[in-house]
């Protein structure tokens, strides 16, 4: 009954947000072309592969039940009127090209350059409590309600790498809202829980979604240098952030991962599927970068990540594909 449930859910979901998301595109640019109904046919598929895995995940323990049913509707359906009404101001944004139309009050030197700009055109960027509490649910509406499935898509390798220390400490870099650390809390309660994230209003969204769990520590700060002494963590996460790093910022990143994991520590990427990861989803990577403002994701699609990952000294275990993700297990050695 769980099953059917849960695919009912979300195949009933899925529906409307298609439709809902295809409509924004068309206000966004009116001059684009749709994809091949073979391509929606194949991505449909990809879709219905994410979701069995997730059940079979579940049905094999590798992380709880409950999870299948977390994604809070209810509070998504509350402020579901708030994102309808950013469309507009989304839209002219995007056509008078303000990238960088950000709250006036930031201090800017306190930010790299790269990170100054209102990343998928989003109202203030990553600088406003308005913007945090909007992001889950505009995600969620991008992905069909599969974003946070994807990001489950993470837990099974990196809890079977940790799962044997009595008290693993655990890292995720750039955590956001805190959606990831929630659910790896629910599956793994006795890990030490960092969060680290150069928003302060995302980090207090994900004070707020961490409430209840007892021992997690969220910290301000970048990750090209984290505040954590060498070999101090058992693992780290990236979750959806390489795509949105410059070239040479996703190195710095990855080395900094390096130096704080023990050896013989892992580091588990959850992060958009890149051009390496089959033709048959090309054209939808392709028109992302398009239709949202995404600097620096042309580049991340030709920069395949298990070669950044080798060429920062990792050994990569194991790389599989997701819906419209890919999930990258590396080891320290």
């Amino acid at each position: 009954m769980d099953a059917l449930r849960y695919m009912v859910a979300h195949r009933g979901i899925a529906v409307p947000l298609q439709l809902g998301a295809r409509a924004f595109h068309r206000v966004m640019k009116p001059d684009h072309d749709d994809a091949p109904p073979e391509q929606h046919e194949f991505l449909r598929r990809r879709f219905e592969a994410l979701l069995e895995r997730d059940l079979a995940n579940v049905q094999r323990g590798a992380y709880p039940r409950d999870l299948l049913f977390s994604l809070p509707w209810a509070t998504y359906a509350r402020t579901f009127p708030a994102v309808l009404r950013e469309v507009p101001r989304v839209w002219w944004r995007r056509v008078q090209n303000r990238f960088d139309e950000l709250p006036e009050n930031i201090n800017r030197s306190h930010h790299p350059a790269y990170y100054l700009r209102n990343f998928h055109w989003q109202s203030d960027g990553w600088f406003s409590e308005r913007s945090a509490g909007l992001y889950d649910v505009g995600v969620e509406l991008l992905f069909l309600g599969a974003a946070d499935v994807m990001r489950r898509m993470a837990l099974p390798p990196l809890v079977e790498n940790i799962q044997r220390h009595p008290w693993p400490r655990v890292v995720d870099v750039a955590c956001g809202t805190g959606r990831f650390l929630e659910q790896l809390h629910r599956t793994l309660p006795r890990a030490k829980l960092y969060g680290l994230d150069l928003s302060h209003p995302y980090l207090a969204e994900a004070g707020r979604v961490l409430r209840h769990v007892p021992d997690v520590s969220l910290m301000c700060d970048s990750a090209e240098h984290m505040p954590f002494a060498d070999r101090f963590f058992d693992a780290a996460t990236s979750i959806f952030l390489l795509h949105e790093l410059p070239r040479d910022a996703r190195r710095r990143v990855v080395r900094e991962a390096m130096r704080v994991l023990r050896p013989g520590g892992v580091l588990v990427v959850c992060d958009s599927a890149q051009l390496s990861d089959g033709r048959d989803i090309r054209w939808f990577l392709e028109a992302f970068q398009e239709l949202y403002h995404e600097p620096y994701y042309a580049s991340y699609l030709r920069d395949d990540v298990e070669q950044v990952l080798r060429a920062c000294g990792f050994h990569v275990e194991g790389s599989e594909s997701h819906y419209l993700s890919k999930v990258v297990v590396a080891r320290k050695p």
